[in-house]
């Protein structure tokens, strides 16, 4: 027996000699190159490391580096988010500042996180199917405070904040009914594909961060200008506006704050780790009073997670589609099925046959005036023009549900119900800016840009001053000597006044 067993040890130790001797080692992927980090982006989904040759003790440090994978499910998504984490840190001043600011105001914090509890899950099961980093799960903290919504000075819109012409190039309708730039899928859909582009063309998050803030031409221009002088192109050695500057220490410190909400003395709600909604599929056009009824939520609650709705009915030829919490998508399936009462929908689309007033279409279409105005958002003073898809009611008679010609590419446009010309009078003695304002019902504010002028300005007698007058008020004081017309061409004044240059967008994208 014990001749047996010392055979049995033997075979098994040149086994293990051959194993070893016999392990491939051509490719840079089965190697252990020395300072690459954990967290590189570039790198593929944890693959066990075959070493090249004999077996060799580690080292205190290699030990103490080293991290177990965890063999359980995160406990909820913050844990989830963490073991994303893949960008490089930002340690600077910045950073720190920030972090004391969101951490000194833990009643916004409490807001925000609150809020995007709806949208987390989504965001990172997406960033992860694609191999990102989850820091850009908390992106929309520093956009919109994850308000779906939110729309800024420039016009972004959303929670990831798209400008109307990119939103177009991702692919995001804007029409009369529906803007999917505030769409929970289409937007994050289309802020990730941005992103990825973005990586790709810096090959570094930093940087993409600030193109998508700043723009990819202004980014380019700005590491250009440095190559040119010899100066380094990070983040931090670029020269940018402020807002941009400030961009990355945002989400750095949102990304610590997440990592370590103790150390902020902050508390995270839990999320868990499931999903917020699911989708559920539409084949005929539905109030949204309807589904938010047949659902059991509140209709302000389903709003939350479709955002993009524009109008009280859902387009199935453009929304083929909605979202519902995960205990109601089923409660809403099984009661439209049993639904037998009344219409689906109670609006319809009517395409303006010539351009009209307001009070005309509504006579036409059997609303009120001010009804039509509240659900097509008409505003005051202006005329529909021909073509326009209005939100109308639906008579009971009709069957056909809006096409997808409609259903995807209604818009609404108007015109000025008084229009204006450009028209020069001459200014009398002790004539001022506000002295013509007054007399021709005009602010003193738009005689002085329309003759770049200050609002207390006073005119030399007989001087030309530049007026855009309302067409039957030019036509009545063109007898009178003191005025002069001197373009019959439409124009729409301004209404406030609009400086020399105009005020750059806060977003470029």
């Amino acid at each position: 027996m014990k001749i047996l067993h010392i055979l049995g040890l033997a075979s098994v130790v040149w086994l293990t000699g051959c194993a070893t001797q016999g392990t491939p080692s051509g490719t840079a992927a089965d190697k252990d190159t020395p300072g690459t980090s954990s967290t590189d982006t570039s790198s593929a989904p944890h693959t066990p490391r075959i070493p090249t040759g004999p077996l060799q003790p580690i080292s205190a440090a290699q030990a103490s580096n080293g991290e177990v994978a965890s063999l359980y499910a995160p406990s909820d998504l913050w844990d989830r988010i963490r073991r994303g984490f893949a960008m490089p840190d930002l340690d600077q001043d910045l950073v720190r500042d920030r972090e004391q600011w969101y951490a000194s105001r833990p009643d916004y914090m409490q807001r925000m996180t609150e809020r995007s509890s709806k949208y987390l899950f989504h965001i990172v099961e997406e960033l992860e199917l694609r191999g990102m980093p989850t820091e850009l799960a908390l992106l929309p903290y520093i956009e919109s405070a994850f308000n779906p919504q939110a729309i800024s000075s420039a016009k972004a819109a959303g929670m990831w904040q798209f400008m109307p012409a990119t939103g177009n190039d991702y692919q995001l309708k804007q029409n009369a009914f529906r803007d999917d730039r505030r769409d929970v899928l289409a937007s994050t859909r289309a802020a990730l594909d941005y992103l990825q582009r973005l990586y790709g063309m810096f090959g570094d998050w930093h940087l993409a961060l600030a193109a998508y803030n700043w723009g990819e031409g202004s980014v380019g221009r700005a590491i250009a200008r440095n190559q040119k002088l010899g100066l380094g192109t990070s983040y931090t050695e670029l020269n940018m506006p402020a807002e941009t500057r400030m961009y990355v220490p945002k989400l750095q410190a949102v990304k610590n704050i997440v990592a370590n909400p103790q150390a902020f003395k902050t508390e995270l709600p839990l999320i868990e780790n499931h999903p917020y909604f699911q989708t559920v599929d539409i084949t005929r056009d539905i109030d949204v009073s309807l589904v938010a009824s047949l659902a059991g939520v509140r209709e302000e609650d389903f709003r939350a997670l479709n955002p993009s709705l524009h109008r009280p009915v859902i387009l199935a030829a453009g929304m083929p589609q909605i979202l519902l919490p995960w205990d109601n998508a089923k409660v809403f399936l099984k009661n439209l099925e049993a639904h037998s009462e009344g219409q689906y929908a109670s609006w319809t689309v009517w395409s303006v046959p010539s351009t009209m007033t307001v009070a005309a279409a509504a006579q036409r279409v059997g609303m009120s005036e001010t009804d039509l105005r509240s659900v097509n958002h008409i505003p005051p003073r202006m005329m529909i023009k021909a073509g326009s898809a209005l939100m109308v009611p639906r008579a009971t008679t009709t069957r056909q549900d809006v096409s997808s010609q409609v259903a995807d590419n209604g818009q609404v446009a108007f015109t000025p119900e008084i229009v204006t010309r450009r028209t020069t009078v001459r200014a009398g003695k002790r004539d001022s800016v506000a002295s013509i304002a007054n007399r021709y019902k005009v602010t003193a504010a738009n005689v002085a840009d329309w003759n770049d002028v200050k609002t207390v300005a006073v005119f030399k007698a007989g001087q030309q001053v530049v007026m855009y007058l309302p067409v039957k008020l030019a036509a009545r004081s063109s007898a009178r000597p003191a005025i002069k017309q001197t373009s019959t061409r439409n124009a729409k004044a301004p209404s406030a006044p609009v400086r020399k240059g105009g005020t750059p967008s806060r977003k470029k994208r």
